[in-house]
């Protein structure tokens, strides 16, 4: 055995070490069970929280920490994913003409403007951007900020821009009309 330890190039100790690690039994192998059963019953929808306080409900008390390393060695996951908003609902009302065309590109300030709305997520909660850009320029002539992607939104960051304008032009306002 002293050979063979030496050839691969193990200490004693570390073998015997691993040959004890394998025989003894796993101190969590009940909570291992109990946690596979929450997550399937759930259909894989509970992460590590929720499946440590169902556990905790089911009298196993145990620190969230060791439930979602448990977790990872099992190889489960939580399969709930975000949902992402998407404003497009099909042809909804009148569709406009397309003025544009794909050009982009504006020989004179506050000839042709682009809108649309953005959302992002800032500190886990969702925000939604409404700006209008020249494409003169790119400036953005106005915007607006909101929790929630409403018209009231769109029509005060409109106002905002309109303000802006000193003569009486023509302004094609382009947007993807979601």
């Amino acid at each position: 055995m002293t050979a063979l330890l030496e050839y691969i190039g193990i200490p004693r100790s570390t073998y015997y070490y691993y040959l004890n690690q394998s025989i003894k039994s796993d101190k969590y192998a009940d909570i291992k069970i109990m946690i596979n059963n929450i997550y399937h019953e759930n259909q894989g929808r509970y992460g590590y929280r929720r499946i440590t306080l169902e556990l905790k409900n089911r009298g196993f008390i145990i620190n969230h920490k060791t439930v979602q390393r448990l977790m990872k060695n099992i190889g489960l996951k939580c399969m709930v994913r975000i949902k992402k908003y998407r404003s497009y609902k099909g042809e909804v009302g009148i569709v406009a003409t397309n003025l544009i065309s794909r050009n982009f590109y504006a020989d004179r300030p506050n000839q042709k403007w682009t809108t649309d709305i953005t959302e992002f997520s800032m500190f886990g909660e969702k925000l939604y951007l409404s700006p209008i850009l020249d494409m003169y320029n790119g400036e953005i002539l106005s915007y607006s900020i909101s929790k929630r992607p409403v018209l009231g939104q769109v029509l005060d960051m409109l106002d905002d821009a309109l303000e802006k304008i000193n003569d009486d032009s023509i302004i094609i306002l382009h947007s993807d009309q979601g």
